[in-house]
């Protein structure tokens, strides 16, 4: 035997090895280049009809900062290493989400983070639909869902919308939209831009609604409209490629504001003055933190919204099913529930897949206590 058989050895070993250890990493990178959907180029040339865009990214109507202070490697860090601060420690209750035979002139079913089907004046929206076990291009790296998701996205009724708020990927989900796009025939709704992505995906030109600020369409009895937000995008290190929104659904009788994901900002006050008040105003309160103060809001900043909106009743939603930031689990609505009673403004709070109309008594249980 050579002096060089063992190192033969060794790489005779490591080459048998290889595929083991390599395994995990290509299953967990499977499908994440289709997960990332478009580029700059296939985004381009809606991007470049938008006034938002000048001419590199969107930028929003204010300054605003996505980190403001620190640097993102130590967020970063600081993220991967919290623990299980945001994590519920016990099991969070769901109600079986079922639906009505028909649409209500106007209730709300929340499904968890940002997905909520809203029934306006006979008509069915879905918002921000995520059904997924993660939010990330990859199925085992990511953030993971602390609840179930309370229905099978099968037993969804007929929708007359989808409507989409930007295309982070806990708003922006591959499989729930390509999923809608089999089992549903209504529009997609989204800001500029993100109608790429749901092309890349494979959803049908003619189902695509790409609106700017300020653009509206006609669904069903209802009349859309894109509205601005306070926010940022890119599912790549690529940011802020397409536009971000919040919505404003209008039917004959009721009006709901959907704020999909966004910081305080005063264009809120702008856009109820347009529209008069909202009969619900459905407004992100978690994910907040001093080191991103412009692009998400935290409780008190939702209610003081939902006053400058002239919200008859707030819906919190991004919070308790995604830990995304350093709070606890339940802080967000322990904060909201004293700041929306000072300042007159009623809540609902149902549990996840609990549907509630308006006209009703609304929910309002400390649902989460048991699991903090």
């Amino acid at each position: 035997m050579t002096s060089r058989s063992p190192a033969r050895l060794a790489t005779l070993l490591l080459a048998a090895a290889t595929p083991v250890l390599l395994a995990p990493l290509f299953r967990a990178t499977r499908g994440v280049g289709f997960s990332l959907g478009a580029g700059r180029r296939q985004i381009r040339p809606a991007a470049e009809r938008s006034a938002q865009f000048d001419g590199s990214s969107f930028r929003n109507a204010l300054p605003s900062s996505m980190l403001a202070g620190g640097s993102p490697a130590r967020v970063a860090l600081a993220m991967l290493t919290r623990g299980s601060v945001g994590k519920p420690k016990g099991t969070v209750p769901l109600n079986a989400a079922l639906t009505a035979k028909s649409a209500s002139t106007l209730a709300a079913t929340w499904l968890g983070h940002a997905t909520v089907l809203l029934e306006v004046d006979g008509n069915r929206v879905l918002t921000d639909p995520v059904f997924a076990d993660r939010v990330s291009p990859s199925e085992r790296w990511g953030p993971r869902r602390l609840h179930p998701l309370p229905m099978s996205p099968a037993d969804l009724p007929e929708l007359d919308a989808v409507v989409i708020s930007h295309d982070h990927y806990d708003h922006l989900d591959v499989g729930a939209i390509r999923h809608l796009a089999d089992t549903q025939r209504c529009p997609f709704l989204v800001p500029v831009g993100v109608g790429a992505h749901l092309r890349r995906w494979g959803v049908p030109v003619d189902r695509i609604i790409e609106l700017d600020w300020n653009e509206q369409t006609a669904v069903g009895t209802l009349t859309v409209t894109c509205t601005e937000a306070r926010h940022f995008s890119g599912r790549t290190l690529a940011r802020n490629t397409t536009l971000w929104s919040s919505w404003v659904i209008s039917g004959p009788s009721h009006r709901v504001f959907f704020g999909g994901d966004t910081g305080y900002t005063p264009a809120f006050a702008g856009i109820g003055a347009r529209f008069g008040s909202f009969d619900l105003a459905v407004l992100p309160i978690g994910a907040y933190n001093d080191a991103w103060p412009d692009i998400h809001m935290d409780p008190e900043e939702a209610v003081r919204a939902c006053g400058d909106l002239g919200g008859q009743l707030l819906l919190p939603v991004h919070w308790a099913t995604f830990d995304l930031a350093f709070h606890r689990w339940a802080e967000p609505v322990e904060r909201l529930i004293p700041a929306a009673d000072e300042s007159g403004i009623d809540l609902a709070l149902p549990t996840p897949g609990q549907r509630f109309e308006l006209g009703a008594p609304v929910p309002r249980d400390s649902w989460w206590v048991p699991a903090v």
